[in-house]
This record gives structure tokens, C-alpha cells and sequence, in this order.
């Protein structure tokens, strides 16, 4: 990044820190091609006009990425979530057991598997439970627990112990941010937990993540992303995190436009 004045640099860390959450002083140097001293004076004043908090190595948006609802993000990258939704449906095949995780792309993907026939599906997520409650072709298997108002998902100790009794030919697993080197993020350890050990049980993984997820760190749980599973996203990604992923052995899909279909 070419040279830019303290105040622009100052404002861009405040950017930096509210869309994609932690920021560290050395990703902030390398970024902006200044020293450590200098981010480090920057955080200061930065902390000192209330515009963010500080935190070991780095700072971070005192507003930083609050959860949103399931009804808050059913309505966000529609078409692109249907074009995910669709592509991952046209994987089912008759006969097969599935397991579909909460959240919305997920939502859109039990949308789309209302015409499927001679499937089971388990599912940890509200959405899903009501997509498919009144489709007789389809049996529904409810992994219950402690559920999750804001993403409308079951968690802990009884979820994982139902999962302990199933086996699944694919699962779906949604996800708040995807990051080469760390993962898929969600607000809650007990979100990641559950989807490594859903992800277990398991012959085929899919990440279902619209493009705008892709780099976002929003918040601190992390669940790994290792070779062999498929991410599955919109056209728009960025190019350089796919090539990323495709490095550490994550198969990656660009799911065409629903138009394009």
C-alpha cells in the first residue's frame, strides 16, 4: 500500500478493525508499510479518542461485530446463497443421509432439497427443521440441545451426543468468516466445537460461505479447515484467498448465478 497520511492511516485501522475484527501491529506494519512504533502510537491515539479498544498486539473495534440474527442475515447475498443452496443440492443423491448445520445459506440449501426424495436428513438448525417439516418424502431427524437463539441453532452436550449415534454420506456446515490460516469463525466455541465433531461423522464436508465471508474474522472461535474439504462459494470471491485455500488442500466451487443455471 502506497504512503498515506497518519489521519487516512488512522481511519483506514478503524475500518479495518470494524469489517474484519482483530487487528494485530504486525499485519497493521506490513499493511502499511510503516514501523511497529508507529502503529503502536497509532492504537494509542486511537484508544485515547474512544474509536477503539486495546487488546495484547493489536486493537479492536469497540463495537466489534456484535452477532447478527438469523433474521438479520437471512436477507443478506440472496442470489448467491441460492446459487450455494442449489449447487450443493444437485450433490444429493437418492438414498442418502445428510446432516445440515443452522444458518441461513444452509436454510436455503434445506429450501432446495424439499423436492428430494428417499433422503434422511439430521439437522442441528431451526431453519432447516421448518423448511422440511412438512415434506413426507424426506424423513427429519432433529439433533436437539441447548439452542442458540440468534443463529436458531442447537448446541452442547446433547447435540454431540446424538451425533455420537449417526453416520452421514455429507454434511453442510455454515459459517461466519473463512480464513486461509486459521479456519472457519464463529461467535461461539461451542458452534466450532460442534461442527469438527459434525464434521467427523461425515464422508463429504462442505463449507457453505458466500463471498463477503471469505477473509472476515469477525470473531474469535475458530474451527479448522483442513485438506480435503470443500468450500463452496458465489463467483464474486476473492481470487487470491481461493488460490490460498487450494494451497492447503481446501477443494473450492464457485457456485454459478442462479440465472446462469
Amino acid at each position: 500500500m502506497s504512503a498515506i497520511g497518519s489521519k487516512a492511516r488512522r481511519d483506514r485501522i478503524v475500518q479495518l478493525a470494524t469489517t474484519t475484527g482483530l487487528t494485530s501491529v504486525e499485519e497493521l506494519s506490513q499493511l502499511f508499510g510503516v514501523t511497529a512504533s508507529t502503529i503502536r502510537r497509532d492504537l494509542a491515539r486511537l484508544t485515547t479518542d474512544g474509536r477503539l479498544a486495546r487488546t495484547y498486539g493489536g486493537a479492536m473495534a469497540l463495537s466489534a461485530h456484535p452477532e447478527a440474527s438469523l433474521r438479520q442475515r437471512t436477507g443478506e447475498a440472496y442470489d448467491a446463497k441460492r446459487a450455494i443452496a442449489r449447487w450443493a443440492a444437485a450433490q444429493v443423491q437418492p438414498g442418502e443421509t445428510l446432516l445440515l448445520d443452522a444458518g441461513s445459506t444452509v436454510g436455503a440449501l434445506a429450501h432446495e432439497l424439499r423436492t428430494a426424495k428417499d433422503v434422511t436428513i439430521a439437522t442441528t438448525g431451526l431453519t432447516a427443521l421448518q423448511e422440511l417439516a412438512d415434506v413426507e418424502t424426506v424423513h427429519v431427524e432433529c439433533l436437539g440441545g441447548t439452542l442458540r437463539p440468534l443463529s436458531q441453532g442447537f448446541v452442547g452436550p446433547l447435540t454431540e451426543a446424538a451425533l455420537e449415534r449417526l453416520t452421514f454420506d455429507r454434511v453442510f456446515l455454515g459459517t461466519d468468516g473463512v480464513s486461509p490460516e486459521h479456519g472457519i469463525c464463529e461467535a461461539d466455541l461451542r458452534q466450532t466445537r460442534l461442527k469438527e465433531l459434525m464434521a467427523r461423522r461425515a464422508d463429504h464436508v462442505y463449507v457453505l460461505a458466500h463471498a463477503a465471508k471469505l477473509g472476515r474474522r469477525p470473531f474469535h472461535a475458530w474451527a479448522t479447515l483442513p485438506e480435503g474439504w470443500t468450500l463452496v462459494t458465489d463467483d464474486t470471491a476473492d481470487p487470491g484467498i481461493l488460490d490460498e485455500l487450494r494451497g492447503r488442500g481446501v477443494n473450492t466451487v464457485l457456485a454459478e448465478p442462479v440465472g446462469a443455471l
